[in-house]
């Protein structure tokens, strides 16, 4: 059952790959915001999917975070969620991000929970009307 109090860490490198500069989101060899942000997603809904049905899976609908500091390349990143909510389908969770020298990201994000073989299929239901 879910219920607020639910975490997920995870810790990555930052590496080339994973640049404001490689990802296109800017010109320096720092971590990139939006690979920060998917990051803070991927601990979120890897909180929750232990708790979810077999058809069951989590979408993002909203993302509300801050990038408070760069950091270099061969650094470790930690990303943290906190369940906070629980209204429904509707998830809200507390991110978090730091390095070795503190925090570096923070924000609110939103994921709904969806039975997935009906959300693919409307997925695919657009290409087949754009045709």
């Amino acid at each position: 059952m879910l219920q607020p109090g639910i975490t997920q860490k995870i810790t990555f490198s930052v590496s080339n790959e994973l640049t404001a500069k490689t990802v296109g989101s800017g010109t320096l060899d720092v971590l990139a915001t939006p690979v920060m942000i998917a990051r803070m997603e991927q601990a979120a809904w890897m909180a929750v999917a232990p708790h979810l049905s077999p058809e069951e899976s989590t979408v993002g609908t909203r993302m509300d975070a801050k990038h408070l500091s760069p950091t270099p390349v061969g650094m470790d990143v930690t990303c943290r969620a906190e369940l906070t909510q629980v209204e429904g389908r509707r998830l809200v969770f507390r991110v978090t991000a730091w390095d070795a020298q503190g925090p570096i990201g923070e924000g609110t994000h939103e994921r709904a929970i969806i039975q997935a073989p009906r959300f693919l299929e409307k997925a695919q239901k657009k290409l087949q009307e754009t045709q």
